[in-house]
């Protein structure tokens, strides 16, 4: 049997151009592998897909030879008989063959390739609306200068054309909005020209500033620039195209804070943008008083804090914890002694227990309080923290008691002036546990030593001393000041209440601690068993801005000021 291969190809201009070729051997091979006798280059083929063989009777089988069928007139199948004088249309990916035949009694394949996605042939198209629509490109044209009227003509004639109202809207300026402002901004969503005073211009520092009226800046300008690194080449260009488009250089208040990134609050600087200063700082700023620091685990130096080192005039120093520095702040008192399980004070503790709130021994609560915040704590009073055990009560008059006021010194001294040397409260027993029926505790200001009641009184085991430094100065009694500091770290932030889970003891050591000038404050180590830098597998990654701002003296809790009391 001859089979003869009919290819059609169209001209550009649209002609309709058939080769013939004719095959004298009983089975053809087709497929997208180069050597099959038909050769479809088409993806949508396989390799070897299907083979065409002769049968008596002027018919053919077709079987498919991979995992791909083919389609006869309109039906998938993997096999099929044609009876070449009936036809039929065989469909292999993109390419229609259609079986007949010749003249001259060959089996005349007619191979012809169609490229719509659809799949229809010329003549049901004619019939569809493609033919009356237009082509893809022209509606490609017209989409574009639909959106260009839309998003960008529309938008600017609006706000060139609007009344000169505050709260006139620009109309289809939402679109331009990469994002929605963050919280702090969100007042703003409606009203872009607040900050994008000038069309097509990036946000300006005086924009800010309009409403950022008391913001401090981190450093002067020229401080700034001088503690800046330099930029490496590809920064440097990407920075000259910015500046040609009306960005802002470094410095800008845009570099750090970026908008439009999402409805919450706004983001953090990345650690970099600091390092960029910092890590290197030293190099550039000879007369500078801070280390170089570019990663809280790898290149920060240790903390510094501000310790009172003269309670007479209240006089505070920055001193490294590398250094062992003593705080003097006019008190003594042993945190062992307090915080030990068995003893005196336990045993006063759990006497008292049934009044507050103390277990079987004190426990750092039990004196120290935090703020409404959780942020700090606050500093310890005498009447509410001390005085359920360190009583102030100096007399008795029928079922009244009298009591010293704290902090008072002249009227301390009156009063105890004309105390009576002779007379005790309570039976005289061993320190710490001289309280009465009903668990309150009360001072014994007639201990054996001689001197008067006021002597007494500031001697270091009087009722003052025993915590407080006296001073005797032109004539005058009085008490060292007390200053408790309620924050140390004046040049970075930290909050208690994260870290409300941990234990006192797990940061603070107060129960190996024996006098009051111990400085109780975590170095930089215990913070790193959690804390790494923020690009770190750490428990908590933590960038410079976990704990520092870029403009410190803006948040006035964030003030040093010591508590004094």
């Amino acid at each position: 049997m001859t089979f003869r291969i009919r290819q059609i190809e169209i001209t550009a201009d649209g002609r309709r151009i058939a080769r013939d070729t004719d095959i004298a051997q009983a089975e053809l091979s087709v497929g997208r592998a180069a050597e099959s006798d038909i050769y479809l280059p088409d993806l949508a083929v396989e390799l070897r897909q299907a083979r065409i063989a002769e049968l008596s009777g002027k018919r053919i089988t077709v079987e498919a030879t991979g995992t791909l069928g083919f389609t006869i007139d309109g039906a998938v199948t993997l096999a099929a008989t044609i009876n070449c004088g009936s036809g039929a249309e065989l469909r292999f990916g993109n390419s229609r063959i259609s079986v007949s035949l010749a003249a001259d009694e060959a089996v005349l394949l007619t191979i012809e390739r169609f490229d719509n996605a659809s799949g229809e042939s010329d003549e049901k198209r004619s019939f569809s609306l493609a033919g009356v629509m237009p082509s893809r490109r022209w509606t490609s044209w017209i989409a574009a200068l639909l959106i260009l009227g839309l998003f960008l003509v529309l938008p600017i004639t609006s706000h060139l054309t609007r009344e000169p109202d505050p709260k006139a809207q620009v109309i289809g300026d939402g679109s331009w909005s990469p994002g929605k402002l963050s919280l702090a901004h969100h007042a703003l969503e409606s009203r872009c020209e607040a900050c994008h005073v000038r069309p097509f211009e990036s946000v300006r520092d005086a924009a800010c500033l309009s409403c950022h009226k008391d913001l401090h800046d981190h450093a002067p300008p020229q401080r700034l620039a001088g503690a800046r690194a330099d930029p490496p080449l590809g920064e440097r260009f990407l920075r000259a195209v910015a500046r040609q488009f009306g960005k802002p250089g470094p410095g800008a208040c845009v570099e750090c804070h970026r908008e439009h990134a999402s409805a919450g609050r706004m983001e953090l600087p990345r650690q970099q943008f600091c390092a960029g200063c910092h890590g290197s700082l030293r190099d550039r700023l000879a007369d500078t008083k801070l280390g170089n620091a570019g990663d809280f685990g790898m290149l920060h130096p240790q903390f510094t804090p501000q310790v009172v080192t003269d309670p007479g005039n209240r006089a505070m120093r920055r001193i490294s914890l590398d250094d062992h520095p003593r705080e003097n702040g006019g008190l003594f008192f042993p945190h062992k002694l307090h915080l030990e399980s068995l003893g005196g004070v336990a045993k006063m503790g759990s006497t008292l227990r049934g009044e507050r709130s103390y277990g079987n021994q004190l426990a750092c609560k039990d004196c120290h309080h935090p703020t409404e915040d959780g942020v700090r704590f606050l500093p310890v009073r005498m009447e509410r923290d001390c005085e359920a055990c360190h009583s102030l009560v100096y007399d008795r008059v029928g079922p009244t008691f009298r009591t010293l006021k704290h902090g008072n010194i002249p009227q301390m001294i009156a009063d105890l002036s004309l105390a009576q040397p002779s007379r005790v409260v309570v039976p005289i027993r061993p320190r710490p546990g001289r309280y009465a029926a009903g668990g309150a505790y009360y001072s014994d200001f007639t201990a054996p030593g001689g001197g008067s009641v006021l002597n007494r009184a500031f001697s270091r085991q009087g009722v003052c001393g025993e915590c407080h430094t006296p001073v005797f100065a032109g004539g005058q009694t009085s008490v060292m000041p007390v200053t408790q500091p309620m924050r140390y770290m004046m040049n970075g932030w930290f909050s208690h209440k994260p870290h409300a889970q941990q234990k006192c003891s797990s940061c603070h050591h107060a129960e190996a601690s024996t006098s009051a000038s111990d400085l109780l404050l975590p170095k930089i180590a215990e913070c790193r068993t959690c804390h790494l830098g923020e690009s770190s597998r750490a428990p908590v990654p933590s960038g410079c801005a976990m704990c520092h701002s870029f403009h410190p003296a803006a948040s006035a809790p964030r003030s040093a000021k010591p508590d004094r009391n």
